[in-house]
């Protein structure tokens, strides 16, 4: 079952840096988002697939929206 990573704060989405299917090791930077002027990166926690990207870039997020899936392998 993934595991969904969820955004910590309201932000802007400014890039989304991975997509569905693309292999993640830990600490691999998934989505950069922004928060008064300062770019916050989101890390995948552990290795795993990409199962599903819940964002776009422009959009804007509130805290504990979902932002990507990963499947550990």
């Amino acid at each position: 079952m993934p595991e969904t990573i969820n955004a910590d704060m309201g932000a802007s989405v400014w890039k989304v840096l991975v997509a569905a299917g693309d292999a993640v090791e830990p600490d691999t930077t998934v989505v950069v988002l922004e928060s008064m002027k300062m770019e916050i990166p989101v890390l995948a926690e552990y290795a795993g697939s990409v199962t599903a990207v819940h964002v776009a870039e422009g959009v804007t997020v509130q805290a504990g929206d979902p932002l990507v899936d990963i499947e550990e392998p």
